[in-house]
């Protein structure tokens, strides 16, 4: 018999991933694993289960080849012919934390529930974040998957 958990029983747990050297995709996985709640053993797909990730230093992150200049984001103004176009480094320069943010969102259902899931991904650049009161465990990317972080 599946046990499934009520409303009430969740809990949320505060991780924080420093960004530095992280590779996009990689990251993007990663806090988005956490975010669903996949990596609870109480995983069920209809219900907000996942946990708060900090991601800092943002400004610090990689794209690996020539995707940092040659990858396009699309979006549409909604009126005729209002599609825009813009790089990762067009986006990198206006707002930094977007890109990664991007990337988590694609990875997240679709609809309320991945909407209600992306607000518990927090971006900062610079090492400081008002959350350290959470008292956030901290992952170490590098050892999470150190044969797959491209060092530039």
């Amino acid at each position: 018999m599946t046990k499934f958990l009520k409303k009430d029983q969740l809990l949320s747990n505060w991780y924080e991933i420093d960004a530095k050297n992280a590779v996009v995709g990689r990251l993007a996985t990663v806090i988005s694993k956490i975010i669903r709640g996949k990596n609870k053993t109480t995983f069920t797909p209809h219900m907000d289960d996942g946990d708060f990730v900090v991601v800092k230093n943002i400004e610090q992150i990689k794209f690996t080849g020539k995707k940092f200049q040659n990858k396009k984001y699309y979006r549409h103004t909604g009126h005729p012919g209002g599609i825009k176009e813009s790089t990762p480094e067009e986006l990198f320069d206006k707002k930094p934390d977007q890109v990664l943010k991007l990337a988590v969102k694609r990875m997240l259902p679709g609809g309320v529930l991945g909407k209600k899931q992306l607000n518990k991904l927090k971006i900062y650049s610079g090492d400081d974040h008002p959350h350290s009161a959470q008292n956030p465990k901290i992952i170490n990317l590098e050892k999470l998957n150190n044969k797959n972080i491209i060092k530039n």
